[in-house]
């Protein structure tokens, strides 16, 4: 799933290539993809970009006082296209979820991978008006997200510490991969629970979260869409590497598997070298 560092490096890629230019046609190719119908898609058409925004991990497209609006959900990407063929696809057939053409004959397409169909496209007046973004906690990246906003939103809190990365409505952008990532720059369990968080910790995790995003926007910077997976994938230090060498102490990475989901962890520099249980309700094995 793209997450805050791919979608940065999305935002940033399409303002380069968008701003400015004028929007010839936008084609929906899944049914399931448009979740608004009024304005209609075609009120694009002709339209000027003006703009492209971030929030959390949905993209804005700002085309006068109109904003396209993606969320690419657990499957979907973008990919940038320097030509189209004459002939518009059939809508239905593959992967392809919608089209953005500019007058200059290049734009993008919207694919989603698999059968479970979550790619999100809006086209609203407010980008407010959306649920998803309505609901989003602060911005990580954001000058103001320090030490004392951090620990001020977990004041409260009482849930795991990985879950509580995850969740939008706390800290927009975080989820599954870079949350993993964070906990093991950080040296704590994903299980660990938030009201027992200490000081030091808290600082230990802020000073983590921000490193580990910023780090992970350096690298992604500059690079054109079609490479981003890849250099999220290489980044990883734990997520996705189950089995292999932790890189910074040799311990054997290990996974906690979910019905949907899982994460990674290294024991040695998380867990005190206790291995989780691998069940839903895990705790740590005595």
């Amino acid at each position: 799933m793209p997450e805050l560092p791919e979608v940065e490096a999305l935002r940033v890629f399409l303002d380069d290539h968008l701003v400015g230019r004028e929007i010839d046609r936008v084609l929906p190719l899944a049914i399931s993809v448009l979740k608004t119908y009024d304005p209609p898609l075609a009120a694009l058409h002709g339209g000027t970009v003006t703009g492209v925004r971030r929030h959390g991990k949905f993209l804005d497209i700002a085309v006068g006082p109109l904003h396209l609006v993606t969320h690419l959900a657990r499957a979907g990407w973008l990919h940038w296209k320097d030509g189209f063929p004459a002939t518009p696809p059939r809508p239905g057939k593959g992967p392809l979820a919608l089209r953005t053409v500019l007058t200059g004959g290049d734009g993008f397409d919207l694919t989603e991978a698999g059968t479970t169909k979550r790619l999100a496209v809006y086209l609203v007046n407010d980008p407010a008006a959306i649920p998803g973004v309505a609901r989003l906690g602060p911005d990580p990246l954001d000058a103001a997200f320090d030490r004392d906003a951090f620990a001020a939103l977990l004041e409260g809190e009482r849930r795991q510490i990985k879950g509580a990365l995850r969740d939008q409505s706390l800290i927009a952008g975080i989820g599954n991969a870079y949350s993993d990532e964070i906990l093991h720059v950080a040296r704590m369990s994903p299980f660990k629970l938030t009201a027992h968080l200490t000081d030091e910790e808290i600082t230990r995790l802020h000073t983590a979260l921000r490193t580990t995003l910023n780090d992970a926007v350096a690298r992604s910077s500059g690079l054109a869409a079609g490479r981003l997976k890849a250099e999220k994938k290489s980044g990883m230090r734990v997520h996705g590497r189950t089995g292999r060498a932790c890189p910074v102490c040799g311990d054997t990475i290990r996974e906690v598997s979910f019905s949907d989901s899982s994460l990674q962890y290294c024991p040695t520099c998380q867990t005190g070298g206790k291995p989780l249980a691998d069940r839903r309700l895990s705790k740590l094995l005595k």
